[in-house]
């Protein structure tokens, strides 16, 4: 009887005290839903989409979604200017979304942890160094100089994913710098360098375990940013190259039908908000789950 009362009153491992945390704000809750969704959708695209995203149906250009008069239900979202299906589209779209966002905050993450442990753990000239090229690339505007790397460079996907990177690294890099300074000066690092621990592990092992919260936080807002700057690039011409069916890019396709055939632009861009809108409140609630002092009241 007083084991089952022990076993009653123990406190909840941290996976449940973490979920039970997250799922008190409702709309993190429904993020996180719609972005399982769209990653479902991304992974299972090839077996989704009913026709190949760039296959051209000369007879049916233009058509309109199936509630407009005129729509047909084989192209229940319509149709593109040369006759691509957009839902196909669309579907194929949020692979390419995914990947770019992902890829970004995998390479970002992974560089902003190594640089901003080298310039806490460092400091002087190594901190100044690091700390200045982030601050240079923060004082120009991230549109302007995505678009100047990608004139460097070339445009197209791959660039696209070095240009954003390179614009959102100076968040990860400062975040994990702050993190790892503010933990240097409590008492358990003290002890682990008494303790004779070397410098790589006190890094990797000591402090930084204690700044994945905020680093996992800026980790899926950083997706959903990634994924913005990408489709701002691909509606300049200067991302993802036709005829790739990223979201971006398809808004550029179809800007001039805007006035004559609303829905060829409607589509990608109605995918793309309530995707940057789904990570984003997914994100809310990471923030609130793992920081216990940022719960709304």
């Amino acid at each position: 009887m007083a084991t089952e009362t022990l076993a009653m009153a123990a406190p909840p491992g941290p996976f449940l005290a973490f979920w039970r945390s997250f799922r008190e704000n409702r709309g993190a809750v429904i993020g996180l839903a719609v972005v399982c969704s769209v990653v479902f959708i991304a992974v299972f695209a090839n077996f989704l989409a009913p026709y190949s995203p760039i296959e051209q149906y000369r007879g049916f250009t233009r058509l309109p979604p199936v509630w407009v008069e005129g729509g047909n239900w084989a192209f229940p979202l319509g149709t593109d200017p040369v006759g691509r299906d957009m839902l196909s589209r669309i579907l194929y779209g949020s692979r390419i979304s995914l990947f770019i966002g992902l890829s970004v905050m995998f390479v970002s993450a992974v560089m902003g942890v190594l640089l901003g442990l080298l310039a806490a753990f460092w400091g002087g000239i190594v901190d100044v160094i690091i700390i200045r090229v982030m601050d240079l690339i923060l004082a120009i505007p991230s549109l302007v100089l995505a678009i100047l790397i990608i004139a460097v460079i070339g445009p197209n996907l791959t660039n696209t994913i070095v240009a954003v990177t390179v614009v959102g690294l100076p968040f990860y890099v400062r975040l994990v710098r702050a993190s790892a300074i503010s933990e240097l000066t409590k008492d358990y690092v003290t002890a682990a360098k008494v303790a004779g621990v070397g410098p790589l592990r006190l890094m990797l092992s000591t402090v930084l375990p204690n700044c994945l919260a905020p680093l996992i936080v800026q980790a899926a807002l950083g997706i959903s940013d990634a994924i913005l700057a990408a489709a701002g690039l691909g509606f300049l011409g200067l991302g993802a190259q036709p005829p790739t069916p990223e979201w971006g890019s398809m808004l550029a396709d179809s800007r001039d039908l805007i006035t004559s055939n609303p829905w060829v632009m409607a589509m990608p861009g109605i995918a793309i908000l309530i995707t940057v809108l789904a990570i984003n409140l997914m994100g809310d609630g990471l923030r609130d789950a793992l920081d216990p002092r940022l719960k709304k009241s």
